[in-house]
């Protein structure tokens, strides 16, 4: 069993995933619908460098199956967990948090098979 198929395996939670942040010109973002994917999250502190160089201690680590954008969002929970005004607003889920560091990284010996993780910061640090 290779890397890729344990991550794989260990990726069994759901969570939420806003993508594609957009600034909407007053100081926030939009985002993409909300969509669920899976992971295996990990309340995780670790030191980070964001892209300005900044030293970063994150909230938790994520590991995916799939690519997602920084300063896109992320919730421990499925859908059904969030009303419809949450659903469309991330910034007011009070346990969702940005992407700040995003990490995709080629398995050994392959060109197309990628371990993805990213480190997760609360609003306070953006």
């Amino acid at each position: 069993m290779g890397i890729v198929d344990i991550i794989t395996k260990r990726c069994s939670q759901v969570c939420v995933y806003w993508g594609n942040p957009v600034e909407d010109g007053q100081g926030g973002k939009t985002y993409d619908d909300p969509v669920e994917i899976y992971c295996r999250w990990e309340e995780d502190q670790q030191l980070f460098t964001d892209d300005n160089g900044q030293s970063i201690i994150s909230r938790a680590v994520v590991y995916l199956l799939q690519d997602v954008d920084k300063n896109g969002m992320l919730f421990l929970g499925d859908l059904d967990d969030l009303d419809s005004d949450q659903e469309g607003d991330p910034s007011i889920v009070e346990t969702a948090f940005i992407i700040k560091g995003f990490v995709k990284t080629p398995v050994l010996g392959s060109t197309t098979q990628f371990i993805r993780k990213v480190f997760l910061v609360s609003w306070g640090k953006r």
